[in-house]
This record gives structure tokens, C-alpha cells and sequence, in this order.
């Protein structure tokens, strides 16, 4: 399959997305310029972490704006798949394409360790390799990961089960303690209404080697590409 990694003024985590897909998956993946328009023969889009527009206004909201974003929510809304990593959630959100917001930690700090999620549906193209509660190992860098919506969009994202990924502790558990930002409900990641668009916080690229401590996030990747090989399979959960 084939794969496009977007690049905004001050992005840095996609030149790792890149190696990820192209030196360890050995995938077909292209760097994507953020005033391009160009989407043509990908199977799947990557927003990677950053300080996107060094984080002026809110995180997100100058590249939600990008030229590009067009081409990305007319790509979405055809069904191709779009993964938000961090930063990248943070523009998903602010784009339109995934409810509520990214807000500062609850702490006020800015964050940079390993967590645990815990994998709560496995109806997604992003997680159809993966086992419904699995919990999975996975770094987190951030300032303004804790995500927060009204309480009738989080009714609908826990209904609809639409939320992908939750901080648990090492036994599984959903608890206050293991909730790294303060994030509603645990949530680490969630989903579209289509289930082809995925934000999460944690950060996939960088599990994705034994060598550098883990190789957890792989199944985010791998997740997609056997769900291309094998066809979409959206819907509900």
C-alpha cells in the first residue's frame, strides 16, 4: 500500500513516521509538503507529532488551515484513511475531522515517557491486528494532550464505541493513576464516525524498534496495512 506522511513548519516527528514505514515496514510511503494538494494513489495519511506553526494560537489550529487540509478532508470523506499522531491529533481535532479538543496537561507539564493503552475496540482499520484489550506500550511527548469534549459527544464516542485507545496501568485498568494529561474518560485516541480516521496521542513510530525499547507501536502499522490487503472494512463496532 501506499502511505503519505505530511510535513508543516515545525513538524518533527515525520521524518520518523517515514523511516518507520519505508526502512522497517518496507512500505511505500512519500513525504507530503503542507501546501500541496497532491493525495493521488494513497491508501493512507499521516499528520505526524510536532510543533506544527510552533504551536501559535492553540496547537494545530494555523495547520488546520494548510492548504493541504483540503485535499485531506476531501480524502477522508472518499475513505481514505488518516492517522493523527500527536500534534497531528491536535489538527484533526481542530480541523473538523474529530470531535472535541486537545487541552493543556492537567498538570501544566510538558510530558515525555512511556504509557500504556489499552486497545477497546478492534473495529478499525488501525486495529484490526490487534486484540480488544490489549494493552499495548507506547511514548508520549507532549504539552496539550489531554483531550476533552462536552458530555454528549463523550455519551456518543463511548456508545458508538469509538474510542480506540485508553491509559490503563500495567494490569489494564482505566485509573486516574495511570492517566498521564488528565484526559476525559482515559481517552488516548479516538475515531470518526467512519472509523477511517484515527487521533492518538501516544506515539506509534516510536515503539516500533526492540532496539530503541519496545515494538508495540508496529501494530498500529500493521493493523492498516492488513486491512488494505484484505479490503476497508469500516462501519460500526
Amino acid at each position: 500500500m501506499k502511505w503519505g506522511v505530511v510535513t508543516f513548519p515545525g513538524s518533527n516527528g515525520d521524518a520518523d513516521v517515514l523511516y518507520v514505514l519505508s526502512h522497517v515496514l518496507g512500505e511505500g510511503a512519500r513525504s507530503l509538503w503542507y501546501q500541496g494538494s497532491d493525495l493521488g494513489g494513497l491508501d493512507c495519511v499521516v499528520l505526524p507529532g510536532g510543533f506544527s506553526y510552533g504551536d501559535y494560537l492553540r496547537c494545530g489550529a494555523i495547520a488546520s488551515l494548510s492548504p493541504i487540509m483540503k485535499c485531506i478532508r476531501e480524502f477522508a470523506a472518499a475513505g481514505g484513511l488518516v492517522l493523527g499522531i500527536g500534534n497531528g491529533f491536535q489538527i484533526l481535532c481542530e480541523a473538523g475531522l474529530l470531535p472535541g479538543a486537545l487541552l493543556h496537561n492537567q498538570s501544566l507539564l510538558f510530558l515525555c515517557g512511556t504509557v500504556r493503552v489499552r486497545v477497546e475496540t478492534t473495529k478499525t482499520p488501525f486495529t484490526c491486528s490487534c486484540t480488544a484489550g490489549e494493552v499495548l506500550s507506547m511514548p508520549i511527548t507532549c504539552g496539550e494532550g489531554r483531550y476533552g469534549a462536552d458530555a454528549e459527544t463523550l455519551r456518543v464516542l463511548e456508545i458508538e464505541q469509538r474510542v480506540v485507545m485508553r491509559y490503563v496501568d500495567r494490569s489494564g485498568r482505566a485509573t486516574s493513576e495511570a492517566n498521564p494529561n488528565g484526559s476525559m474518560n482515559n481517552v488516548a485516541g479516538i475515531t470518526n464516525e467512519g472509523r477511517n480516521v484515527l487521533g492518538l496521542i501516544p506515539h506509534p513510530e516510536h515503539a516500533a524498534e526492540k532496539l530503541l525499547g519496545g515494538e508495540d507501536g508496529l501494530r498500529i502499522f500493521s493493523s492498516v496495512i492488513a486491512d488494505r490487503a484484505s479490503g476497508p472494512r469500516h462501519g460500526p463496532s
